[in-house]
């Protein structure tokens, strides 16, 4: 254990090493807070403070997803083509930036939704893109390839960090300045991501911007996509994200409603995985640089496959608690380790890769929202574990069967083993 934490120590030291990575850990930790100042409270905005109706909300939720998928296909493809990532990343946080200022002073349905279909739409960019400038400043850098896993685990990590503190801190200024104080707080991180991003991050040098872009970058997205061994994974995630998502909806009626819980059990359920998940990352991310990641996806769809399984037959509240341990783990896999194994499906096209995998997040979210009432409705809230269950069950067989697939090489004619 003293061994691991050493090492754990020695390579988290040697981050702040990397010319320009410390730079893009702050910026992680501000959008990290401002995800984590909206997120958790987006449906009470909308039904309590604007008066949808579940539909309405679901509605607009279906809208605005779909143009932020759009968007960031779009814009993820653009970000390799061009020699400057970093205009690009101004622009997506200055989006974030505009349109939750329109969410602190509006409250007309429409006005809302076109502000989340466009400015916010461009702003779900953001994301992506830091993660795509991390890992360009780690190959400038000429970190050893095995090694990268772990420096974009230490990435996402303090994006999950920015999740401890950031609902908390969101509650109490919702108590006492409203939703009108909550998005100006998120708009304020997005201006704080781009004065970082303008006054730290170096400019392309002439010399970079007048080498030419990889070949790989001119390839039709849809090539890209529908290669057999990429299709099967963004299939493969995203029934893992509608399955995550569809838990989480409705983890709070099952306590509630089948378990006979109390509001105060809910939240001590969802404050278990966050405790977990930094280590945890921080572990798979050392593993990572003695394992194959795609040993270690695998192993997340089974922890998969095995919390719904497992959240199935819990017949008391004391049940779930320790369960919680195994969505922390999986989490810390498909949300860390994947960032890296995306990446390393086309090398030279990183936004484009980490876009790929951000919109199975996205996609899955939205059928999960679908999904959700269906399945509850229909099998009742215990029997909503079983769907998600099998979901993951069908993501790792998914998974499994590429043990002996081949990955195509944008650009070449040869391929390598999964």
């Amino acid at each position: 254990m003293s061994n691991f934490l050493a090492a754990v120590r020695k390579r988290t030291q040697s981050v702040m090493g990397i010319d320009g990575f410390s730079v893009i850990l702050l910026v992680n930790v501000f959008l990290g807070i401002a995800f984590s100042f909206v997120l958790p409270f987006s449906s009470m905005f909308g039904i309590d403070e604007i008066g949808m109706s579940n539909t309405e909300f679901g509605v607009f939720m279906m809208v605005s997803t779909l143009f932020g998928v759009g968007f960031s296909t779009y814009i993820g493809k653009l970000s390799d083509r061009v020699s400057d990532r970093k205009m690009i990343l101004v622009i997506c946080a200055l989006a974030g930036a505009i349109g939750y200022i329109g969410y602190a002073y509006s409250r007309n349905y429409y006005v809302l939704l076109a502000i989340s279909a466009t400015f916010l739409g461009i702003s779900t960019s953001t994301f992506s893109q830091i993660f795509a400038y991390g890992r360009e400043i780690l190959v400038k850098a000429k970190v050893p390839a095995k090694e990268i896993p772990f420096y974009m685990n230490i990435l996402r990590v303090l994006f999950a960090l920015s999740w401890t503190v950031g609902p908390a801190i969101a509650a109490y200024v919702l108590l006492y300045f409203g939703f009108k104080g909550m998005f100006l707080v998120a708009a304020a991180c997005y201006i704080i991501v781009v004065g970082i991003v303008l006054l730290s991050l170096k400019k392309t040098s002439k010399e970079e911007i007048a080498q030419p872009k990889p070949p790989q970058a001119s390839i039709p997205l849809r090539q890209v996509i529908f290669q057999p061994f990429i299709f099967v994974n963004l299939i493969a995630f995203t029934l893992i994200s509608t399955a995550n998502t569809i838990s989480s909806l409705n983890m709070a009626q099952f306590v509630t409603k089948v378990l006979n819980g109390e509001e105060k059990d809910v939240g001590i359920i969802f404050s278990i995985p966050p405790v977990f998940e930094v280590p945890f990352m921080l572990g798979f991310g050392i593993l990572a640089l003695r394992v194959k990641s795609d040993h270690l996806i695998r192993l997340g769809s089974l922890l998969a496959f095995a919390y719904f399984g497992t959240i199935f037959f819990a017949t008391d509240i004391w049940h779930i608690f320790p369960i919680q341990v195994l969505s922390a783990a999986y989490i810390s896999i498909t949300s860390g380790i994947a960032i890296t194994y995306f990446q390393d499906f086309i090398p030279d096209m990183p936004g484009t890769a980490m876009t790929l995998y951000s919109n199975t997040g996205k996609i899955g979210s939205l059928l999960g929202f679908l999904l959700f009432g269906l399945l509850s409705d229909a099998f009742g809230y215990r029997n909503v574990y079983l769907w998600c269950a099998i979901f993951a069950f069908i993501a790792m067989i998914m998974l499994f069967a590429l043990v002996k697939a081949k990955r195509v090489q944008f650009g070449s004619s040869s391929s390598v083993s999964a």
